[in-house]
């Protein structure tokens, strides 16, 4: 049956609408996956080392300490960016297959994903150093064995816990706040987290209670899956209260209000659009990287301008680059009717443009690190606005991925996404602004540089009207091919 199943799966690789896209998809994730790789080949092999010469201490016991932070991000990791095991059961559901080998198949996948073993690209060479080192064989087996069933739990949690975003999102914030005061001193969870991960080492049985976990989480989740499988699961509607909103003061706007109360009651009402804006919150903290010195390789002025346009372009990025995607839905009702494409993209630029502005107010904290942090981030914003609103509007014509608004997941990006022409126009959106901010840095002066970015934006928001031109002739291009997109399903 096992072999059924992944016959099933080829043929859909290869049947897909969008096989060549997958393919490119494949080939750059498998780029990606050699760079981690190598990434964490030579912190495993060069982790107790540099510990060592930093004289922080004894390195298997650091590592201990902030294990619990490892964990807790890849979890957070997991939940942003993997993909939930899926297999199309209603045409298995009226075949003499057993469901529960279907469920096995699908958690099956999960076992073998790259988030899982990834990890043994660290922990391996570095279990190997701490033998050479000296430390006890089987301690170290004990140690190595426990921490990997911990990842695997974390991978069923992560089955267990999709889309729950009020449990998720509440313990991200609060391992955030203890990593902020143990940095400060105020508290520090290592305390009781480290012997947890030290007992592994100094009784290596107890390696057996973490893999124990993993199989009750197997067991959880395949009872759930196989109790929920059946062909109307999920189609049941859920009864609310039902609440007016009107947002009549939109009406003053005219047709441009019109798009703007559709774009704010979806961003109210589904869960993917409401994961987006959570994203593009998270964002306003990225510059806690650029501006604390925390990183030295990033103490740098460049740097920090691509720091200030990720912190005011959050919602730029993660909503504006899927523009129209977000009408996929009723997207052909829209183009049956009397609509300007004008008016419909100067909706979602206003929007946009509100919400650059929202998020630099809210970073104005970053003064705290100097008025050239909030600098950094002020000019950041203006280019958003003049220059980056246009880009990611002009990109969102070859994006044409429908969303389900019900879901959260793929909230950072999916793989029809990805082609040339969007990563072209990634490129002015991250590297153009460094650019010239370095030319009016290192040949002027770093007020220069700030400047410079300015202007750029400014400028580009001056010639709004032509860049608007470009952008509507480039969806009245690719209108068909767009629509077409949204009727394909695989």
């Amino acid at each position: 049956m096992l072999k059924h199943f992944i016959a099933l799966q080829w043929k859909s690789f290869f049947r897909a609408a969008s096989f060549k896209t997958n393919v490119a998809f494949k080939i750059l994730m498998i780029f990606g996956a050699i760079y981690f790789i190598a990434v964490f080949l030579g912190l495993g092999f060069g982790a107790f080392y540099l510990i060592e010469d930093a004289e922080l201490g004894d390195p298997f016991k650091i590592v201990n300490s902030f294990m619990i932070y490892y964990l807790v991000a890849d979890l957070m990791f997991r939940y942003a960016i993997q993909k939930m095991p899926i297999t199309n059961i209603k045409p298995l559901l009226y075949l003499p297959i057993l469901k529960s080998k279907v469920v096995h198949y699908s958690l099956g996948k999960t076992i073998v994903s790259f988030f899982n073993w990834s990890h043994a690209f660290f922990f391996i060479p570095f279990s190997i150093i701490l033998i050479i080192e000296g430390y006890n064989p089987l301690g170290v087996v004990g140690w190595h064995l426990g921490i990997m069933a911990l990842f695997y739990c974390s991978n069923f949690l992560n089955v267990l816990l999709n889309n729950k975003d009020s449990i998720l999102y509440p313990v991200g914030i609060v391992f955030a706040v203890l990593g902020i005061c143990q940095y400060y001193q105020l508290f520090d969870i290592t305390v009781y987290t480290a012997p947890i991960f030290n007992s592994l080492y100094n009784f290596p049985w107890m390696a057996v209670i973490p893999w124990l976990l993993v199989a009750g989480l197997y067991y959880l989740a395949f009872s759930y899956f196989k109790k929920h499988m059946y062909l109307d699961a999920g189609l049941a509607v859920k009864k609310s209260v039902a609440k007016t909103e009107d947002y009549t003061w939109l009406n003053r706007f005219g047709n441009l209000g019109v798009f703007l109360k559709n774009d704010i009651k979806l961003i109210r009402r589904n869960k993917r659009s409401k994961t987006t804006v959570i994203t593009s919150f998270f964002f306003l903290f990225y510059g806690l990287l650029f501006f604390t010195g925390a990183i030295e390789v990033y103490d740098n002025a460049v740097w920090k301008i691509f720091a200030g346009i990720f912190v005011s372009g959050g919602f730029l990025f993660t909503f504006g680059q899927y523009v129209p995607s977000w009408d996929s839905s009723y997207y052909p009702l829209m183009m049956s009717q009397n609509i300007q494409y004008r008016e419909y993209l100067n909706s979602k630029w206003v929007l946009v443009i509100i919400a650059t502005v929202v998020s630099t107010v809210l970073a104005v904290p970053y003064i705290y690190f100097g008025i050239d942090a909030y600098l950094a981030i002020l000019v950041g914003a203006i280019y958003n606005i003049g220059v980056n609103s246009y880009l990611v509007l002009w990109g969102g014509a070859y994006i044409k991925t429908p969303i389900d608004l019900t879901s959260n997941k793929k909230a950072f990006g999916d793989k029809q996404s990805f082609n040339m022409k969007t990563i072209l126009l990634t490129m002015p959106k991250l590297l153009l602004p460094l650019v010239v901010y370095a030319i009016g840095h290192y040949s002027i002066s770093p007020t220069a540089g700030y400047i410079s970015v300015a202007l750029a934006g400014v400028f580009g928001f001056a010639f709004k009207n032509w860049a608007f031109k470009k952008i509507e002739q480039v969806y009245k291009k690719e209108k068909y091919k767009t629509l077409l997109a949204y009727k394909q399903n695989s």
